[in-house]
């Protein structure tokens, strides 16, 4: 796990190893065992190492043995064991056992395409001096963040925003992806919320030369075909696959555990990891004194029968106290507060590990969520064309709906908003997966906007922020494709969510874990707003830095705000994404710091 940056220019111009140098400050937290730097005439790569496998021998940039070829990655290659055996038969000796060296090997040997062969999360840069050219890779689900902005004569590329921050590029607010942002609860990729910044998008690969920049998709999940599987068979596939992907990911030279909060798909993997450990596997989870919101007993019980070694935490409202911090890392607004438990969770399991394994990817892919439900229940869903079902579900996604919308846009924001359509946006992905049965379509738009855009976010930025490396095993991409094949009536049966996921670990959980309703990983904002941050919502929502940016009206704000803190209007989730969104703006448009914030520093008066 690191952090990569970099740039690539169209025509030779000196090196610049001090932009290399303040990008790969601003991401440090990423990788702080190692730092390297690679000059070319038209290119710089750095990364920033947090070692985890080879430690003594993994030292990043890696070149070929003629020094025209370099590469960086931030991720793990989980295959690299069996990769490294194909490049001894191939004839080809690697000098470490690092998975960087095995992407290396393998571009020499078979160009960019060798991409396909990798198991893993990862962001790669390549710079091929022998043809002038860059290439960027993500992973396939997007697991490992990568943005670039380019000018039409120089592309910078970082892990995180912050680095492309930090190189000179401009902090400018991206107004259509505010409006998605407040249509979505997230900034949905390829967008940013900065001008002029975007996201590689998932299994995409670009290519840089003198001629410009290509962007191509190397991977694409669209193309899988749901079938008739005896259902049988496809649990017993679906273990079998489980089992392999938390095998390699328990592949690591420095001490590992898991995130637990005893759910289904968090327990799966701690079950999984405990059939390939000798000795008890370290468990992480936190709880709260409200029992609503408290899934510890889960945990402990998943804890007990899987002979772990558990840590477990209890949190307080102070956990609101890491909201600037959780912003600061993220570099986008996000209204999900599971990324502050998220933290302090991560940062408990960082005392004791320096890798978990997650249960992430599980609810997208197989149906887990209660809306799923909610939504197919309704009557007439059946009998809806293509793009009143398109219509549908994007609007069962929305935050604030159309309406909501209208009435507190400010001018600035309507005519945003005219530029950018959600429906379209998510008809663009629905389009492709029209051969798909309706389940298996809204899974797919799920696993291509929800997990990159924001539930894939949490663990990497989280863990990254105290230097603790997330592995997700349920996003394998051999479970992922196999999901695609899997009828969604056998994922969502008869008002059952995660219906064949549940009956393939069934013996492995017993039926306390399986059966056991799902919870959400969240905590009590609702009670903590209304509370002792009260005043705090009140100052970022309706003070003077808030109406001087002219985004809504502030009236309508007013009334939001008022409505939910006397209790007559539930605007929960309104409201905590309106204050992301100004904490945000606070943090990385004001620039109220350079650095790791705290409430002091956003909460300073407008200038």
């Amino acid at each position: 796990m690191c952090g990569i940056a970099g740039y690539y220019s169209q025509t030779p111009r000196p090196a610049d190893p001090a932009l290399l140098a303040r990008m790969g400050r601003a991401i440090a937290h990423r990788g702080p065992d190692d730092a390297g730097s690679a000059l070319f005439d038209r290119a710089g790569l750095h990364n920033q190492r947090l070692s985890i496998i080879d430690v003594a021998a993994g030292h990043q940039p890696m070149y070929s043995d003629d020094g025209q070829i370099c590469v960086v990655q931030n991720g793990e290659i989980f295959n690299y064991v069996e990769l490294t055996d194909e490049l001894k038969t191939a004839g080809v000796h690697c000098r470490t056992v690092s998975d960087t060296e095995v992407i290396l090997r393998l571009y020499e040997l078979q160009g960019i395409s060798f991409v396909s062969r990798l198991n893993g999360m990862f962001a790669i840069a390549i710079y091929d001096q022998r043809i002038n050219a860059l290439w960027l890779v993500r992973d396939r689900l997007g697991v490992k963040p990568l943005f670039y902005h380019y000018d039409g004569c120089r592309l910078l590329f970082a892990s995180e925003i912050k680095a492309l921050l930090s190189a000179g590029v401009s902090p400018l607010p991206d107004l259509e992806s505010i409006h998605l942002f407040l249509t979505f609860n997230f900034v949905p990729p390829p967008a940013t919320a900065f001008e002029g910044i975007r996201h590689l998008p998932p299994g995409m690969l670009m290519r840089c030369d003198p001629s410009g920049t290509k962007l191509e998709r190397w991977w694409d999940l669209a193309a899988q075909h749901s079938a008739d599987i005896q259902p049988k068979k496809a649990e017993d596939e679906l273990l079998g696959l489980m089992a392999d992907a938390v095998r390699i990911r328990m592949r690591s030279d420095v001490p590992f555990g898991a995130f637990l909060s005893g759910g289904l798909d968090s327990s799966s993997v701690v079950g999984l990891m405990a059939q390939n450990s000798e000795c008890p596997v370290d468990t992480f989870s936190i709880g709260f004194e409200d029992p609503k919101y408290d899934e510890t007993p889960f945990a402990e019980a998943a804890a007990v029968r899987f002979h772990t070694r558990h840590h477990s935490e209890r949190v307080a409202s102070n956990l609101l106290d890491f909201w600037p911090l959780a912003t600061y890392f993220c570099d986008q607004p996000h209204g999900d507060v599971s990324f502050l438990p998220t933290y302090a969770l991560a940062k408990n399991a960082a005392r004791s590990v320096k890798v978990v394994l997650t249960g992430d990817g599980g609810d997208e892919l197989f149906a887990g969520y209660d809306k799923y439900v909610n939504f197919f229940r309704q009557p007439g869903m059946a009998d809806l064309s293509d793009k009143k079902f398109s219509e549908a579900y994007t609007r069962s996604l929305y935050l604030f709906d159309e309406t909501q919308r209208n009435s507190i846009y400010g001018p600035a924001l309507t005519a945003a908003a005219s530029r950018a359509d959600p429906i379209e946006l998510a008809g663009g992905w629905l389009e492709q997966v029209r051969h798909q049965d309706r389940i298996n379509q809204v899974l797919y738009l799920d696993t291509m906007l929800l997990l990159p855009g924001n539930n894939l976010v949490k663990p990497d930025r989280m863990g990254m922020a105290v230097s603790l490396e997330a592995r997700t095993p349920l996003l394998d991409y051999r479970i992922v494709e196999l999901s695609a094949r899997i009828p969604g009536t056998a994922k969502l049966s008869n008002g059952v969510t995660k219906y064949i996921f549940k009956n393939a670990v069934a013996t492995l959980l017993g039926p306390e874990l399986v059966g056991r309703e799902k919870a959400m990983f969240t905590v009590p904002i609702s009670q903590w707003l209304s509370a002792e941050f009260r005043p705090v919502a009140i100052e970022l929502l309706l003070g003077k830095r808030a109406a001087n940016r002219g985004l809504f009206r502030m009236e309508k704000i007013r009334e939001i705000l008022t409505q939910h803190l006397e209790g007559t209007q539930n605007h929960t989730r309104q409201v905590r994404a309106l204050i992301a969104l100004e904490l945000w703006f606070r943090i990385f448009i004001d620039r109220a710091t350079q650095a790791a914030p705290q409430w002091i520093d956003v909460l300073q008066p407008a200038p």
